[in-house]
């Protein structure tokens, strides 16, 4: 909004003091007009002027007819004050969940009532109190319409202050809710349920959470939708899925993603929202990785194998080191060949045959092998517990030569 009246108007400069004095002498019946005007305005929107709203439009209408006519005398004067108290209309009607063009349309309806006012006044019959002559009508238009322009581009400046703040503080609020169910030590029942209300997010029974790809929360938890609440922790998205197991639910989840990388943790009952957090926040940091496949969304239910091996860095690999150093000797070809079939052994439970369809090869081969590796095995290939190490870190490296500087 321009700082002085003369900026939007520079003819008012032109116009003789007595001009503004006779405005001046219609402030109370300009008031009761525009007022009523107002009023009428409301309450086809469905609105009234007797609640604190109204109270502070009614306020401000009659503090913007005032600056207008006392501009007009003085046209020099600044109408910062007038301004802001337009910005601060402008925020009350987004919290008071109205459209930023509502309050424009009532000072739309007040600046052409003002008009015809002082046009009517301008031709009123001899001995009535006298308004603007006609010249000077159409410069007090041109300043009247741009003044109200200026007023309501005040107005929408603080509507979407109020929408850019209002959303900074939801986002705040989810955030902090989102922490609160992931944390290490789960809170007291008062504070999660005090955060959730907050968040107006109802506490479900269960929870998944999926971490995602990105930084748009807020976009991410919209496009998903029932009441999933989504917040930036640490280097990515994360989802709070509330009763996945409400049908149609995941598979929601799933097209909301396409096009992202994400890790949809288990489902887990609200207490242990954590688990799944560390699960998905896991997942998504080895499909980062390129090591649980192609599909751009996935499950960590169905990469559980590869979660508990891979869950801590260098453990795998020192896994193989370990329980694979017969095979370290050998020469490459060997070692892989080996490692190949000691692995699909110990996946078909020692069938031979079954074996050989796998690595499309003969049975005798499989048995010649099986041969060689009871003999730098030995008894370990009957034993479960070194028959289970064997499959993890065969699982991980099936060549048989595990990275010794470590997995990730």
């Amino acid at each position: 909004m321009s700082d002085a009246l003369l900026d939007i108007e520079p003819g008012l400069a032109g116009l003789a003091p007595s001009v503004g004095d006779r405005l001046r002498g219609l402030r109370g019946p300009l008031h009761e007009r525009i007022l009523a005007t107002v009023r009428a305005a409301m309450a086809a929107q469905g609105r009234s002027l007797t609640g604190g709203q109204g109270q502070g439009l009614a306020l401000g209408v009659q503090t913007a007819v005032d600056t207008f006519v006392d501009a007009v005398a003085d046209p020099a004067r600044e109408l910062t004050g007038t301004r802001e108290v337009f910005h601060a209309l402008g925020r009350t009607e987004y919290r008071e969940g109205h459209r930023v063009d509502a309050l424009r349309a009532v000072l739309t309806l007040g600046a052409r009532d003002i008009w015809a006012f002082l046009v009517e006044h301008a031709t009123a019959p001899a001995g009535a109190d006298p308004g603007p002559a006609p010249a000077d009508l159409y410069v007090i238009a041109g300043a009247l319409f741009g003044y109200v322009d200026a007023l309501a581009g005040a107005a929408a400046e603080g509507f979407l202050a109020e929408q850019r703040d209002t959303a900074q503080d939801w986002a705040t609020t989810r955030r902090r809710l989102v922490t609160l169910l992931v944390q290490p030590d789960p809170p007291t029942g008062a504070v999660l349920h005090a955060a959730a209300d907050a968040a107006r997010w109802p506490l479900p029974a269960t929870v998944a959470v999926c971490s995602v790809d990105g930084t748009d929360a807020e976009h991410v938890a919209r496009g998903i939708g029932a009441g999933a609440l989504a917040a930036v922790v640490g280097d990515a998205i994360r989802v709070v899925l509330p009763d996945p197991g409400t049908p149609g639910r995941l598979d929601r989840a799933r097209q909301a993603l396409v096009g992202r990388r994400a890790a949809l943790g288990p489902t887990v009952q609200r207490q242990r929202a954590r688990l799944s957090y560390r699960l998905s926040r896991r997942a998504l940091a080895l499909h980062q990785q390129g090591a649980l496949g192609p599909d751009p969304v996935v499950s960590c239910d169905e990469h559980l194998l590869t979660l508990l091996t891979a869950w801590e860095p260098g453990l795998a690999g020192h896994l193989a080191g370990t329980v694979l150093a017969p095979l370290a000797g050998l020469r490459p070809t060997t070692r892989r060949a080996l490692a190949e079939t000691l692995h699909g052994w110990l996946r078909r439970q020692g069938q031979v045959v079954a074996v050989a369809e796998d690595l499309h090869t003969h049975p005798q081969t499989v048995r010649y092998r099986m041969r060689q590796l009871r003999g730098l095995f030995g008894p370990a290939l009957d034993d479960p517990d070194a028959r289970l190490l064997l499959t993890l870190a065969l699982h991980q490296h099936p060549t048989g030569e595990p990275n010794r500087s470590g997995d990730g």
